[in-house]
């Protein structure tokens, strides 16, 4: 952005009625004092009231006013503490968004203060079209005695007439903006360092700061909250240029409640907030191998716990294990030969009395079986209803509400009644399950359920099941745990890690994306986790459960993925170099409509059980029972912060 040229001088009075915009911190009102002809003068002093009865008498200037004020040439010291105003006399020729950051982020308390005066089109033009005749005036005369002719009266009079044609457009408005920092110090030694690099930060942007020598107390009083511009030093600035000065450069995402996700790395602020007050709870996680998607997670997941949520998790790599014992939780592995088993047929999870729940199961088995059937031709999905219906009806489960209580069938059940019907489709369907009934698969899901979800931190493991299973394996637990949420509103999470398996079928992705609309009904936030991002993001669906998510994290992209991460997310430029050259742990969080970099962090306890670093397998952790120890006693937040690396 270039700021306009400026055709009137920089100290133009500016009737003090003008509307003010003012941005400064708030001090304590300071007395009138007199006026400084630039000598010291010499300190009044005020009595010292020690007790209610000494303000008897006393006016309320006298009952606030410090106990006293030095005026000097280039400072005023108000009581203790010493303050010295700068003026911003010159700025750069160019300029953008949030230029002024290096200032507003500056590691010192600074009083700002902004001023915008509105100024009438017609005077301006009249100023320009006088300013715009003499440079060209001197150009011309310039080329007849065969001078060279300056460049910077060529560039001023580009940009005069630039901004001579966008005003007659109405394209720009005109302001006078005047620019006070106030630097306060505890004594006149810091007060020289400071100024020292307040004025070599904004030379670093090509500001051009002076003091206000002789006049500190006008200085004083144009930072203070008074919303009087005593200095009046104005620079002329279009309505772009005077949009780049907005004061706030970086985004917060702070509140008074929730879990401490990581540091902003923009200014170390830290990122504290509850998932569950946004819109909706769900949150998708993108990354790189390695990158740090599961110690994030893990430690949100431990950090929640804390704060009374329940976590459900799907773990296709056993990496929540250590977690779950450290905090005395349940881990639930499924295999070939593991004891625990789920039934797709259960109809007890949801039974509820008077409830007739079987329609909508048969629905959630159709979903399943064509996932495991693979492609059906329409009378081949009638034949697998009707056979549905008479494996239910077999067992005595009907549509009427009190017989669903009775025990389910099986995957068996339903492979003797299509085998049943004798004709060349049903056959068909049959042999495609008949792996599930006597064959390689036998022993996954061809018995009754024996788990139920008690414990406040449950992970389910499908890393003993082939590659080819696990999205079945995923949508049955899946199944489970959504009829166990439903049955019982309460405050969750659910992290199903390596989501994209959920992707590769259709059917399986549109129950994951069905519980993604619905989760925050039934009070629970779903997080997904994957690191093939092209996979998940080439489909509708994996479009619709990142716009449905409230809380989106973009770790550290492959450069083969960042265009269409770009794309998703509507990142910046920078935004995308951010996360090309983000170190492991560092990267940009989503919630709701703001955005912010983030730096994961982790006491050195809670390290030592979210870590997944090869590494740092050696050190076992020692089980720690989070759900039942105060929260001084279960992490250590005191700890030294570990760096996520």
């Amino acid at each position: 952005m270039k700021l306009p040229f400026s055709p009137k001088t920089t100290n133009e009075e500016i009737t003090q009625n003008a509307p003010v915009v003012q941005v400064a911190p708030v001090v304590p009102p300071t007395p009138a004092v007199p006026k400084s002809s630039g000598f010291t003068i010499p300190k009044a002093s005020k009595p010292t009231i020690t007790r209610p009865n000494d303000t008897v008498g006393l006016g309320i200037d006298d009952i606030v006013a410090p106990a006293s004020i030095e005026i000097n040439f280039d400072s005023i010291q108000v009581g203790s503490v010493f303050y010295r105003t700068l003026f911003v006399a010159g700025y750069p020729r160019f300029v953008v968004p949030g230029w002024l950051e290096p200032l507003i982020n500056f590691d010192h308390s600074l009083d700002i203060s902004f001023f915008v005066y509105p100024t009438e089109a017609r005077t301006v033009l009249d100023d320009l079209r006088r300013k715009i005749t003499e440079m060209e005036a001197e150009i011309s005369t310039d080329i007849q005695r065969g001078k060279l002719v300056n460049p910077s009266t060529e560039a001023k009079l580009e940009d005069a007439k630039s901004l001579q044609e966008q005003l007659v457009k109405g394209i720009e408005r005109f302001y006078q903006f005047s620019f006070y920092i106030t630097i306060p110090a505890a004594s006149e030694e810091e007060l020289n360092s400071i100024t020292r690099r307040v004025e070599s930060t904004l030379a670093s942007i090509l500001v051009n700061a002076k003091h206000a020598t002789l006049d500190m107390r006008k200085g004083f009083l144009s930072s203070a909250p008074y919303g009087k511009d005593v200095l009046t030093i104005t620079r002329n600035m279009d309505t772009t240029s005077l949009a780049t000065t907005f004061p706030f450069t970086t985004a917060e995402l702070s509140s008074d409640t929730g879990i401490l996700y990581g540091i902003n790395s923009q200014n170390d602020s830290f990122i504290i907030f509850d998932r569950f007050s946004l819109e909706n709870s769900n949150l998708t996680v993108f990354a790189t191998s390695g990158a740090g998607k599961s110690f994030f997670v893990k430690l949100e997941s431990l950090r929640s716990l804390m704060m009374g949520a329940e976590i459900i998790c799907i773990d296709p790599e056993n990496e929540y294990k250590a977690l779950t014992e450290a905090v005395g939780g349940e881990y639930i592995t499924f295999s070939f030969s593991s004891p625990s088993k789920i039934n797709p047929f259960d109809l007890s999870q949801v039974y509820e009395k008077g409830e007739n729940q079987l329609g909508l199961k048969i629905l959630t088995l159709h979903s399943l079986f064509k996932v495991i059937m693979g492609q059906l031709t329409p009378s081949q999905e009638a034949l697998l209803d009707r056979a549905l219906i008479n494996t239910y009806r077999a067992k005595g489960i009907t549509q009427d509400p009190d017989t669903q209580h009775l025990e389910p069938p099986l995957i068996e059940d339903l492979y003797k009644a299509l085998i049943g019907m004798e004709v060349p489709d049903a056959i068909d369907l049959a042999s495609r399950i008949e792996k599930f009934v006597k064959g390689s698969y036998v022993g996954i899901f061809d018995q009754q359920t024996n788990i139920d979800i008690k414990n406040p931190f449950t992970v389910f493991s499908v890393r003993d099941i082939q590659d080819t299973l696990r999205p079945i394996a995923m949508f049955i637990i899946l199944d489970f745990i959504w009829t166990k949420v439903r049955k019982d509103v309460k405050k969750r999470i659910l992290v199903v890690d390596e989501a994209w398996h959920m992707m590769r079928y259709e059917d399986t992705a549109q129950f994951l994306w069905s519980i993604v609309k619905r989760a925050r009904k039934y009070y629970l936030g779903l997080t997904t986790i994957t690191q093939d991002v092209e996979d998940f993001l080439s489909q509708d669906i994996g479009k619709a459960v990142v716009t449905n998510s409230a809380m989106r994290l973009l770790l550290k992209q492959s450069p083969a993925a960042i265009d269409r991460i770009a794309e998703t997310f509507y990142l910046s430029q920078g935004e995308k170099q951010l996360l090309l050259a983000a170190n492991v742990g560092e990267g940009i969080l989503f919630a709701g409509p703001h955005h912010a970099p983030i730096k994961v962090v982790a006491s050195a306890e809670e390290y030592k059980f979210v870590t997944t670093k090869p590494s740092d397998a050696s050190t076992k952790p020692v089980a720690l029972p989070l759900q039942s120890a105060p929260v001084s006693e279960t992490v250590a937040l005191t700890q030294p912060e570990v760096p996520l690396t």
